[in-house]
């Protein structure tokens, strides 16, 4: 009940901008439909996730099965490809930032320099 109710504030806050930029009026009876419908389709959408992962044999909805969803709106899946990619690169230079900070922790060395400096500790040892 608490999402629909969030689902019906939304789409009346964005029948007002609507209403602000086209000058067009929205009764309440048709922002609780445009709500309705809205909450439905993000039901079915749901259920489709769900499917489209399960049918992959994962128990994890990804962003392929969201790009799979939205393959019908060519600017709706070019919107979530873009922001797929966004962060994906962000959560690489997020990684390769814990990694320097890690190695720094360990000596300040690179993970090149560690595999060498550990490859002279075995020579050393084995003499």
């Amino acid at each position: 009940q608490r999402l629909k109710a969030v689902v019906h504030y939304t789409v009346g806050c964005l029948c007002q901008e609507v209403e602000e930029d086209k000058d067009v009026q929205f009764s309440k009876q048709s922002i609780a439909a445009i709500s309705e419908i809205t909450f439905r389709q993000c039901e079915i959408f749901a259920k489709d996730l769900e499917m489209f992962a399960r049918h992959a044999k994962r128990t994890t909805v990804n962003t392929e099965d969201v790009k799979l969803l939205a393959r019908r709106s060519n600017s709706l899946l070019k919107y979530i490809t873009q922001k797929s990619e966004e962060l994906a690169s962000s959560n690489m230079e997020q990684k390769e930032k814990k990694k320097k900070k890690s190695s720094a922790a360990k000596g300040g060395r690179t993970p090149g320099e560690q595999e060498a400096a550990v490859t002279e500790n075995e020579d050393s040892n084995m003499a």
